[in-house]
C-alpha cells in the first residue's frame, strides 16, 4: 500500500493527531459509565471526565460467530454520513471507564469510536485485585488469533452501523499498545497509534509473534508513543523496533511507521486516572 494510497484512505497524519488530541482532551465533567478498575492505583481526581453533549455513548455486544461480544461504543449524535471508524484497545484492565472515556473523547472529535471487550472469554478483570493475578488469569489465557478476529469482528459491525471502511484506525495503551502494532498486519486497519505497547517478548502458543518480528507484513503505518523512562519497556527494545522497520522499509507502511519517544515520562503516561498521567 503506498503512502498516498494510505493518507487518501484515513488522512494518517490528521488521525495521528487526533489521537493525540482526543487523549487531552477536557470537557464538562459527566456521569461515569461503567466504573474503574480494582487493580489500578486509586483514582486520581484529575482523571478526565467527557460528557455525554452532543454524542451517543453506551455498551453494545458485537457478534464473533454465534459469540456476542461485549463493547463501548460512542459516537457523533449527529452525522451527515459515514464516520470514521477508531477501535480503542484497553491495558490489561480491560475496559473500564478510562477507556469508556477515551472513545468518548474521540466521538466529541466525528469518530465512530468502540472499544471491545477482549477480555470477556476469559473473565473479568475486575474480579482480580492484582496486576500480576489479570496477567496470569485474564491476559496470558487471551490468544492473539483470537483478539485480532475480534477486532476484524468489530470494524465489519462498524460498517455496517455508520462506519467507513475506508477510515479506519487502531489505538492501544499498553497491553493495548502490543495488539496496535499486530492489528496493523490486517488490511481492514489503514493507521495505527500505540501507546507503549510492548515490542519483543518470548514466543508462547496464544503470543506467537511479537511486533518486532512483523515489520514486513504490516499493512498500515503506526506511530508509537512510548516514555523515555519506561522501565517496563527499554528504549533498547525500541531501538529494535526501529531497526526491524528499516530492514523492512521496501514495506511502504513499515517504513511509514515512526516513534515518538516522550523524555521522562514514565510508562502509561496517557492514563489519567493514574499517578503515572504527563499533561500533554
Amino acid at each position: 500500500m503506498s503512502n498516498d494510497h494510505m493518507q487518501n484512505d484515513l488522512g494518517r497524519r490528521d488521525f495521528m493527531k487526533t489521537s493525540l488530541k482526543a487523549s487531552t482532551a477536557t470537557v464538562t465533567a459527566g456521569a461515569l459509565g461503567i466504573g474503574f478498575v480494582a487493580a489500578s492505583e486509586p483514582v486520581l481526581a484529575q482523571a478526565i471526565k467527557t460528557d455525554f453533549t452532543g454524542i451517543k455513548a453506551g455498551e453494545q455486544d458485537i457478534p464473533v460467530g454465534s459469540f456476542n461480544m461485549p463493547a463501548y461504543i460512542s459516537r457523533p449524535d449527529k452525522a451527515s454520513g459515514p464516520l470514521p471508524i477508531i477501535i480503542v484497545v484497553s491495558e490489561i484492565f480491560g475496559v473500564h471507564e478510562y477507556i469508556a472515556d477515551t472513545t468518548r473523547r474521540f466521538a466529541k472529535l466525528g469518530y465512530l469510536a468502540i472499544a471491545p471487550e477482549f477480555f470477556t472469554r476469559a473473565g473479568d478483570p475486575n474480579t482480580f485485585g492484582t496486576i500480576a493475578e489479570i496477567q496470569s488469569n485474564i491476559v496470558a489465557k487471551t490468544p492473539d488469533a483470537q483478539v485480532l478476529a475480534d477486532l476484524k469482528a468489530a470494524i465489519a459491525w462498524a460498517g455496517k452501523n455508520g462506519g467507513d471502511l475506508k477510515k479506519v484506525g487502531v489505538t492501544g495503551f499498553c497491553w493495548g499498545g502490543r495488539i496496535t502494532w499486530l492489528s496493523a498486519t490486517l488490511p481492514e486497519v489503514k493507521a495505527g497509534v500505540a501507546w507503549y505497547g510492548r515490542l519483543v517478548g518470548d514466543k508462547t502458543a496464544n503470543n506467537p509473534r511479537q511486533p518486532v518480528e512483523i515489520a514486513a507484513d504490516l499493512k498500515a503505518p503506526v506511530l508509537g508513543l512510548y516514555g523515555s523512562a519506561d522501565t517496563g519497556i527499554p528504549l533498547d527494545t525500541v531501538e529494535q523496533m526501529k531497526a526491524a522497520l528499516a530492514k523492512a522499509s521496501s514495506n511502504p507502511a513499515a517504513k511509514a511507521s515512526k516513534f515518538e519517544i516522550y523524555p521522562d515520562a514514565p510508562h502509561a503516561f496517557h492514563a489519567d486516572y493514574r499517578n503515572t498521567y504527563r499533561e500533554g
